[in-house]
């Protein structure tokens, strides 16, 4: 049974309007009609939600439903890469703090006063250059493992 047909179920068992179930998952009513009509498909806290609201568990609201599993990897899977970003953006950030206050400290040296102009700054980009790839091809190799 697909996750529309089990949310709508689900729904009028426990006696709730659309109205209802919007205000209680905090989504709109048109939300709840996308969702139950399979125009669209909750993410994995409205699923949560509306385990919780309706009284079933993630099992049962999420079995059987390839389409709705995919997205929920794929959720995942912008998650993770997200927070590799940010993982990158911060070890950037730190490098660069690092060879900022290295050139402020060791005056004189035209190694130190150039790492204090550009270098820094290319540094920089250049790990976020490298996280974007990686990110990007982490992507690829999940496509191509089927698993999107």
């Amino acid at each position: 049974m697909r996750i529309a047909d089990k949310i709508k179920n689900a729904r009028m068992q426990k006696g709730y309007t659309q109205e209802q179930a919007a205000e209680n998952l905090l989504v709109s009513r048109q939300t709840i009609s996308n969702w139950e009509n399979g125009r669209s498909l909750p993410d994995i806290i409205s699923i949560i939600k509306m385990s919780e609201l309706y009284g079933l568990s993630l099992d049962e609201m999420m079995k059987g439903d390839k389409a709705l599993l995919k997205k929920v990897e794929r959720d995942v899977g912008a998650v993770k890469a997200e927070k590799k970003l940010i993982k990158f953006a911060w070890i950037s950030i730190v490098i660069g703090t690092i060879l900022l206050i290295l050139g402020e400290i060791i005056e004189g040296n035209p190694f130190i006063d150039f790492m204090n102009g550009a270098l820094p700054w290319v540094l920089l980009g250049l790990m976020f250059l490298f996280a974007i790839l990686y990110l990007n091809k982490e992507e690829k190799d999940r496509e191509y493992d089927g698993r999107i």
